[in-house]
């Protein structure tokens, strides 16, 4: 059983360019993707919620006992993929592999759909994107997991965290997440912007 103590919580505090050296990433199809990866890993070990290596069935066991919603990020065991998406449903931990081009993330699309699925250029940006906010009254296009022939609603409400975030961090994302606050930002000191901007997302 993977316990909190386990040594991949500790993995998420490695390096990013040792994370990108590892051989369970799949090659690099460019420098621009080189760079996004680079600069997406740096972002998931702030986030607090990227377990990094973890493997599929330990990511089961850590969301087994979680209500459903709750999710992680985590290096894909597959090597055409960078990052996998676990998230507990009702029907269990089901794991999303994340597509990667040169410049953007997005999660595959129902083959049967006629719309593309949308892309952005951060991991962050991407799981922010598919939260719902029951409290706030979020309401947005509901996306659906297909797995073994069931067609189940993708529903993020809370990431599991493996590291405890300072508390300079937590007021980072309590301001990224206000936007009568980033509308200010060009008020503020250099030092503080560029401390925003290295985490630029509410999660």
């Amino acid at each position: 059983m993977v316990t909190h103590s386990k040594p991949a919580m500790s993995s998420c505090t490695l390096e990013a360019s040792m994370l990108l050296s590892s051989n369970r990433f799949k090659t690099f199809s460019s420098k621009l993707q080189y760079q996004l990866i680079q600069s997406t890993v740096k972002k998931l070990q702030e986030s607090g919620f990227y377990w990094a290596s973890i493997s599929g069935k330990d990511a089961n066991t850590i969301l087994a006992s979680e209500p459903s919603g709750t999710f992680l990020i985590r290096d894909s065991s597959d090597n055409r993929h960078f990052f996998t998406l676990s998230v507990k449903t009702e029907s269990g931990t089901k794991n999303l592999r994340v597509q990667c081009d040169n410049k953007s993330f997005f999660l595959q699309t129902d083959p049967k759909s006629s719309q593309s699925a949308p892309r952005f250029d951060c991991m962050l940006k991407l799981v922010h994107h598919y939260m719902t906010y029951p409290a706030l009254g979020n309401i947005r296009s509901t996306y659906y997991i297909y797995s073994g022939g069931e067609k189940i609603p993708l529903e993020l409400l809370r990431p599991f965290s493996c590291t405890m975030s300072s508390l300079q961090h937590l007021c980072r994302k309590t301001v990224n997440g206000n936007l009568d606050i980033s509308s200010k930002r060009d008020q503020l000191p250099q030092p503080l912007k560029d401390f925003l901007q290295e985490y630029d997302a509410p999660i």
